[in-house]
């Protein structure tokens, strides 16, 4: 009976010191790495999953035990998720909050290195959200599942005047021509521009070194949209 006793505390004491240290190293790792879930669920199901399969494929091993471990690893989400609802300050220290990567239509290059998002990434979640141009977006973020979340601005949201075709406009779509300091010359070439051309649009910009350009796109009217490295702009403050 001591032995039973023993070997269930174990069971219990490994769970209690284990899921704190998993919780540190998953949030170090950020929101990539979670996917569509919060990070403790994620946790959770992770090492639930594992559990399981080690019982599953590894005959060796006592079955009471494991069963004594899912238990515990329930009650222990259970009453975390209530001290995190009832407890604010614990809420936000357990979830990464939201993240800004849009504001007014520019990348920010700092918020994105800082949740390890690259320009490519932001494209492709934007296009599923039917933004093609960000010039279209007032704010986006990076939600704590890792989804993106977009606001776009007046002059885009249904039931524009464009909407009511009250003005004749163009293709709502522009095409990236400068990644991270990296020149695309076959967009470029589409356009019939070359660098030259490029380089003087950044000249009237002040802008002389390709190194400052974070993101530039530009649009079937030949009009050149950038984002900078280490550009400042005032963000709302985002609560979670």
């Amino acid at each position: 009976m001591t032995e039973f006793i023993h070997d269930n505390l174990i069971v219990i004491g490994r769970i209690i010191t284990i899921i704190p240290l998993m919780l540190v190293v998953t949030l170090y790792m950020g929101k990539r790495a979670i996917g569509e879930m919060p990070v403790f669920d994620f946790l959770i199901i992770v090492i639930l999953g594992a559990l399981v399969g080690a019982d599953i494929a590894d005959p060796e091993i006592e079955h009471f035990p494991t069963a004594v471990a899912i238990i515990a690893i329930g009650l222990f989400q259970k009453a975390i998720v209530k001290w995190k609802i009832s407890n604010r300050k614990i809420g936000k220290l357990l979830t990464l909050g939201p993240t800004i990567v849009i504001q007014d239509g520019i990348l920010l290059h700092e918020n994105m290195q800082k949740i390890q998002y690259s320009i490519d990434n932001i494209l492709f979640m934007l296009r599923q959200k039917d933004v093609f141009d960000i010039r279209d977006v007032e704010t986006a973020m990076i939600e704590p599942n890792g989804t993106l979340s977009v606001l776009k601005k007046p002059s885009k949201l249904p039931a524009t005047r464009e909407d009511l075709q009250l003005w004749q406009h163009t293709s709502a779509i522009a095409f990236p021509v400068i990644s991270e300091g990296y020149i695309h010359r076959d967009t470029l070439t589409h356009f019939n521009l070359d660098e030259e051309w490029l380089r003087k649009q950044l000249a009237e910009q002040n802008i002389i070194g390709m190194n400052q350009v974070f993101f530039a796109s530009i649009s079937p009217s030949k009009r050149l949209h950038i984002s900078l490295k280490n550009q400042k702009l005032h963000t709302p403050p985002v609560n979670h």
